[in-house]
């Protein structure tokens, strides 16, 4: 097979991208030419049952022959950071019968004839895609290199047969469809410097346009890879990238298989190193190369696990100071301040948030301070009024992306207590203040990151009753009770700054929560002055199915799609344990620990607490 039919891969830029579990994508399958080729042909040159791969080989030697086989491209490599790799990785010729159908040399009508004629993909599943894989697209080099795109009318009929594959594999059942725009054909050492430079750039750029036209109107869900603006990102700055630093130089030379391969790090310079390079030959990337736009890919996949987490944020900080209300109350069991009294409360804490994600865990630390006042009624109720101001900052991902939250909460609550039954009802509402939101990733060797901030809000409404199973006047105190919580959080859209490859836009979150719980409180009076309390429950989470959001690259806004983010657990476990001392006309000190706990997700909180009868 002639190397140069093969689509360009100058825009094949990657960079591993690990993630410690995997995905919530069943499988990743694959279409296109030899820039997603996994191994369809084999290798003559490599070990027994070695299939070839359009880059380099893996070293020390680089050299055919050599008993080394070729690095993974792109797809490979993100399919492994998903948590997707082994055999469904490979061609889906080899005998393990693997999930990428790209084969080198395929122009826009084969890669078509792969989803939907016979003997393709969709030959093989019974006519239907699975909803919950990640498909990947990539097409139309080979449709340049073999001159069937000679002039805008042929480059934009192109464009619409990569288009008539979205739609066939839409119209299946798929949900989640990547597709690449094709990079830059004149920024190769094919056609770097050339005469037909200029032609082939412009005759790209016209099938982007009808690419991005046609991909707006469809009714899918494609997630679009800018990978000509990627390309140039990695271009304005190809060092950083672990690339050798001049500009022209990376375009123009290659490792082997080309007009001018580089004198050093060429096949037969003086320190061959394929991952200095871009290009392995005249169209086809390196490993390096690979890595980079696998990594780019992954960066806009893993944004919503991150992301998704900024409602999660606001949970947590509202829990917290639900916690803190419940320990204020039990602490106060039979021991309310006189009718017709008011008491004040100044509370001091701090917290924990920990979550498990696809790409490794989140971990965030906060600190807050809230006050209130209760009245007295009469006898059995009491009614309050409490304000909180809490700060959240939250790591996420294998980049420790920064997320920080202030929140400013307030509550309304009303308290009953009579012949041992007891019941509390509450009210919350908060302002969410997002500032300085900034989402890490790697590509390549750098670490990148885009920043943006936003608002929200929050309502929510408690209840809990009980029944008090010891004596009215008691040394020990012992209830079971039920609750029910229902939360509604809102965070608003936002833009991360400019128009890089990587800038997301993100529309509104709600995150809505509906509990019910069962628990069993208590307390102990280790003297008159010295109180233990203690609280141990678990919720059950009614809206616990994956979040999605919808998002837009800031370059492409025509083109929306929506990504499965954070899933939130079905089952909680709470408590707090607590001691409080009377220090005398009507002074109180309480110090408490809670804590939450899910399969995802925990939360630990301590405070420090005093309140005064007035």
């Amino acid at each position: 097979m002639n190397r140069l039919l093969s689509p360009l891969a100058a825009a094949c830029l990657l960079a591993s991208a690990t993630s410690l579990s995997a995905a919530p994508y069943s499988a990743l399958y694959v279409f296109g030419d030899s820039l997603s080729d996994a191994g369809w042909f084999a290798d003559p040159d490599g070990p027994a049952g070695a299939t070839t791969r359009f880059t380099n080989r893996i070293g020390p030697t680089y050299q055919d022959g050599s008993g080394e086989i070729f690095g993974p491209v792109a797809p490979m490599l993100l399919g492994d950071a998903l948590g997707l790799g082994g055999a469904g990785l490979g061609p889906a010729n080899s005998v393990e019968g693997g999930n990428n159908w790209a084969v080198g040399g395929y122009r826009t009508d084969e890669i078509l004839n792969t989803i939907s004629g016979p003997g393709g993909y969709l030959a093989s599943s019974g006519g239907r895609a699975d909803p919950n894989a990640l498909y990947y697209l990539t097409g139309g080099g080979n449709d340049f290199l073999q001159f069937r795109v000679v002039d805008t009318a042929s480059a934009q009929a192109a464009a619409g047969r990569l288009v008539d594959s979205v739609e066939v594999l839409q119209q299946a059942g798929a949900r989640y469809i990547m597709v690449w725009l094709l990079p830059d054909i004149g920024l190769t050492p094919n056609f770097y410097g050339g005469g037909l430079q200029d032609l082939v750039s412009g005759l790209g750029a016209d099938f982007n346009q009808e690419l991005v036209s046609q991909l707006a109107a469809l009714d899918a869900n494609v997630i679009p890879l800018n990978i000509p603006l990627n390309l140039s990102e990695t271009l304005s700055d190809p060092g950083r990238y672990g690339l050798i630093a001049d500009r022209d130089t990376v375009i123009d030379s290659c490792f082997e298989g080309c007009s001018n391969p580089h004198p050093v790090y060429g096949l037969n310079g003086t320190a061959p190193d394929p991952t200095k390079l871009l290009f392995n030959d005249s169209v086809h990337p390196t490993i390096t190369g690979q890595r980079l736009i696998a990594d780019y890919a992954y960066s806009l996949l893993a944004a919503p696990w991150e992301i998704t987490l900024l409602p999660e944020m606001a949970l947590g900080t509202l829990r917290a100071h639900q916690d803190q209300l419940r320990a204020q109350w039990l602490a106060d069991w039979e021991a309310w301040q006189s009718e017709g009294q008011w008491r004040a409360f100044i509370n001091a804490g701090g917290q924990r948030l920990d979550y498990d994600l696809y790409s490794g865990d989140a971990k965030g630390n906060g600190y807050s301070l809230n006050f209130g006042t209760s009245y007295r009624l009469d006898d059995a109720w009491r009614l309050g009024l409490a304000a909180g101001l809490y700060q959240q900052s939250l790591e996420a991902g294998a980049a420790d992306s920064d997320y920080d939250l202030r929140s400013y909460l307030g509550t309304a609550f009303a308290q009953y207590q009579h012949n041992r039954w007891w019941g509390d009802l509450s009210a919350s509402i908060g302002r969410l203040d997002y500032d300085d939101l900034k989402r890490k990733f790697a590509i390549g060797p750098a670490t990148n990151s885009e920043k943006g901030d936003t608002d929200g809000d929050l309502w929510a409404f408690s209840g809990r009753f009980g029944y008090d199973i010891a004596q009215p006047g008691s040394q020990w105190h012992l209830s079971p009770f039920f609750s029910a919580d229902y939360v509604r959080i809102e965070v608003d859209g936002y833009a991360e700054d400019g128009q890089r490859s990587t800038a997301l836009s993100y529309a509104d979150q709600v995150r809505k929560s509906k509990r019910l719980g069962a628990g069993l409180q208590g307390l102990y009076d280790l003297a008159p002055q010295t109180r233990l309390f203690g609280e141990l429950a678990m919720e059950r989470e009614y809206e616990d199915d994956p979040s999605e959001v919808r998002m837009a690259l800031n370059s492409l806004p025509g083109i929306g799609f929506e990504l499965p983010g954070y899933r939130p657990d079905d089952r909680t476990w709470r408590g707090h344990v607590g001691v409080s001392h009377s220090l005398g006309n009507g002074l109180s000190l309480r110090g408490s620990y809670s804590y939450r706990h899910a399969d995802d997700e925990s939360q630990h909180g301590l405070n420090l607490s005093l309140s005064l009868d007035l």
